[in-house]
C-alpha cells in the first residue's frame, strides 16, 4: 500500500491563521497534534497538543508547580488571553517538531522509518503539481498501526 491509499483528511491550519482558531481546531476535533502549514501548502510543523498546552499556562506555574495547585479555575480563564491578536506562527513553540512528510507513491515502511526517525505521530502526504503544494491526507501513528496489523495478521 502506498502513501496515497493511507491518507487520511487531517484538520489543519496555515501560519497566518489566528492562534486562537488552532486551539479550537485542536479542541474541537480532539487531535493530539495540530498540523500547521505555510501559506504554500508545505508543511511547515506537527506540534503535539501537550506542547500547546505548554504555551498556554505560563512560564512562573511551570518553574513552581506549587503555584498551579492554589490557582482555581477561575485564573484559568486568563490562561488564553495571550493568543489575542498573535498568528499561529508566532505563537506555536519554537521547538517545535519539524513536520514530516512525503510524496503520494511513497511506501508503508519509508512512512513507518520517517515517522519513527522524526518522532512525529503525523506524516502528511503532500502532492506537487503545476499549481503548487496540495496535502492529500496525513497517515497517523494510528492509522499506520491499524494497517501493519492487518498485513501481518495479527490479533
Amino acid at each position: 500500500m502506498i502513501a496515497r491509499d493511507l491518507a487520511e483528511p487531517y484538520p489543519h491550519v496555515n501560519t497566518d491563521d489566528l492562534a486562537v482558531d488552532a486551539v479550537r481546531l485542536v479542541a474541537e476535533h480532539n487531535l493530539a497534534a495540530l498540523l500547521v502549514l505555510d501559506p504554500d501548502g508545505t508543511p511547515y510543523a506537527v506540534v503535539p497538543g501537550s506542547q500547546l498546552v505548554r504555551q498556554l499556562v505560563p512560564e512562573y506555574v511551570m518553574e513552581d508547580p506549587l503555584l498551579a495547585a492554589v490557582i482555581d479555575d477561575r485564573h484559568a480563564d486568563t490562561l488564553t488571553e495571550d493568543l489575542a491578536g498573535k498568528t499561529v506562527a508566532q505563537w506555536i513553540p519554537g521547538r517545535s517538531f519539524k513536520p514530516a512528510f512525503v510524496g503520494p507513491e511513497a511506501g508503508v515502511l519509508q512512512i513507518a522509518a520517517l515517522m519513527a526517525r522524526t518522532h512525529v505521530p503525523l506524516v502528511a502526504v503532500i502532492d506537487r503539481d503545476d499549481d503548487g503544494r496540495r496535502l492529500v491526507g496525513v497517515v497517523s501513528a494510528a492509522s499506520l498501526m491499524r494497517h501493519l496489523l492487518d498485513v501481518g495478521g495479527g490479533a
